[in-house]
């Protein structure tokens, strides 16, 4: 559909997943899922995403690798960090890294997220 937003989700528990695409379908939005920081990757070489909502840590390449490895791309996505982290100092540097939000998974309901990327 013209003029809808994408979204990309990097989470690899698969419940919270899906219970954001199935949220973020309902408004409106193109929801792609990766399971892994290699394939958020792919999945931002392949087509354009306008928020990509990613999980800190999960195998194959975490979410620091990943946020390295998009500020060296011309084209950045609004990016939103999820996590069970919540030690001041990933927080802080999620946020130097690019993140325009950190989440806390336990602490934040998927609708306070949504809000976000719908203001993004």
């Amino acid at each position: 559909m013209a003029g809808q937003k994408r979204v990309l989700i990097v989470e690899d528990e698969k419940p919270l997943a899906h219970a954001l695409e199935l949220k973020l379908k309902h408004e409106g939005f193109d929801a792609v899922i990766a399971v892994n920081g290699e394939e958020c990757l792919k999945q931002l070489d392949s087509g354009h995403f306008d928020v990509v909502l990613l999980d800190m840590m999960m195998p194959v390449m975490d979410g620091f690798q990943v946020l390295e490895q998009i500020s060296k791309r011309s084209s950045i996505p609004t990016i939103f960090a999820l996590s069970n982290l919540s030690l001041h100092d990933d927080q802080s540097r999620v946020i130097g890294m690019g993140a325009k939000k950190y989440f806390i998974k336990s602490d934040t309901p998927l609708s306070v997220i949504v809000e976000e990327v719908k203001k993004a």
